[in-house]
């Protein structure tokens, strides 16, 4: 991808921040008849794009897509607490995102020497507040809120709060850290402002700031929607970016309904579908067939970006390159290492890391045919920290 230029110099905080604003307010006006689920604008896009924010862009890019970052996370906390056990409470194992955790924090419990139980919630309310109970009932030293709402299970949560068990979240609330309320010890996840901007940016850069965008999202969970929105609005500050379609598509509904939307958009929008960002990968594969049967090189256009979770799959597809041309994943087995250090701090009456992994782009050219990825040297950093 051509991501190799050199970045022009950064303006001052306070100009940068009214050229935004300028930007936005542009954007706007320009978005302004686009408000509809979906918008069919039949000019094709100007060709002088947007070069302050395609600059700032490719740069945040090359920044996110290399793979020599070096360890930013803790390198100081407390030693190994002895014998504790941890319950994972999955929302279901059948989700790739939740089972990578649930495997870096068996890893990582093998290492700080812990004993670790997974009961699989099976995906609805129901069953995850049984395992929720189940859970409680084996009065472990800590429970993993694997990847569901902690309000959901309310009550169960309130009997872990009162018997003193801390709770960790893995993408349990929207933002990273320690919450009061649900009472989490601390969050592990990405922050979605930063995962939501990098995709955006990597079609501004891809499309050196002339695309038109589709994005897929799922507007009936607040989390997704939030972060297509942001997406949305980051593709807006480029004014060559038209965004073609902001497509709402239930994930229970996706394997059904994604073939057919997107027949209908190829149609619709033909060779002015250049690029196309979704709040999980799993559109993309759902969207294949769809493409293949229109003729589509898997190669693209439209060029693919899931912005979100990074399964196996969909590193598949990009290094095959078939019908998916990046990801921004979630460092899965760093997250279960971290949730494990987490809890190894709360038993020592320490207080949360703070840490949150930074953002990365995934290519067929940085992959490096991995089907994860996870940034270099958190192993032996935690590995210190606990004296194992």
């Amino acid at each position: 991808m051509h991501h190799h230029r050199t970045p022009t110099p950064t303006p001052g905080p306070r100009t940068a921040r009214s050229a935004a604003a300028l930007l936005l307010a542009v954007a706007a006006a320009l978005t302004g008849c686009e408000r509809g689920s979906s918008s069919d604008s039949g000019d094709s896009p100007t060709t002088d794009g947007c070069p302050t924010v395609r600059a700032r862009a490719e740069d945040a890019v090359g920044r996110a897509e290399r793979t020599d970052v070096p360890w930013n996370g803790p390198t100081t906390g407390p030693k190994a607490v002895a014998g504790r056990t941890l319950v994972f409470v999955a929302q279901t194992m059948t989700n790739p995102g939740v089972a990578g955790a649930a495997d870096g924090v068996r890893e990582a419990a093998r290492v700080i020497g812990w004993n670790v139980r997974v009961i699989d919630g099976g995906g609805t309310p129901a069953g995850i507040q049984a395992a929720m109970s189940e859970a409680l009932a084996l009065r472990p030293s800590g429970i993993v809120i694997g990847g569901f709402d902690p309000n959901s299970t309310s009550q169960q949560v309130a009997r872990a709060d009162a018997a003193d068990i801390p709770l960790v979240g893995w993408h349990a609330v929207a933002s990273p850290g320690p919450s009061r309320q649900p009472p989490l010890f601390t969050n592990v996840t990405t922050r979605v402002e930063e995962v939501a901007r990098i995709s955006a940016q990597w079609v501004i850069a891809d499309s050196e700031g002339n695309a038109g965008a589709v994005v897929f999202t799922d507007a009936s969970i607040p989390f997704a929607k939030h972060k297509s929105e942001l997406i949305r609005k980051e593709l807006a500050t480029c004014r060559g970016v038209r965004l073609l379609s902001y497509e709402n598509i239930p994930i229970p509904d996706a394997s059904s309904r994604t073939p057919r939307e997107v027949s209908s958009l190829l149609s619709r929008f033909q060779d002015r579908w250049t690029h196309s960002v979704a709040i999980n990968d799993l559109y993309f594969a759902d969207a294949a067939p769809a493409f293949r049967a229109a003729g589509r090189k898997g190669s693209g256009p439209p060029f693919n970006i899931g912005a979100g979770d990074g399964d196996p799959s969909a590193f598949q597809r990009i290094n095959s390159r078939q019908y998916q041309a990046a990801t921004v994943p979630e460092p899965l087995s760093l997250q279960g290492w971290q949730i494990v250090d987490e809890f190894n701090r709360a038993f020592s009456g320490s207080p949360a890391s703070g840490y949150v992994a930074p953002v990365h782009i995934t290519t067929a050219d940085n992959s490096e045919g991995a089907t994860t990825w996870n940034p270099s040297g958190y192993q032996e950093a935690y590995r210190k920290i606990w004296g194992r």
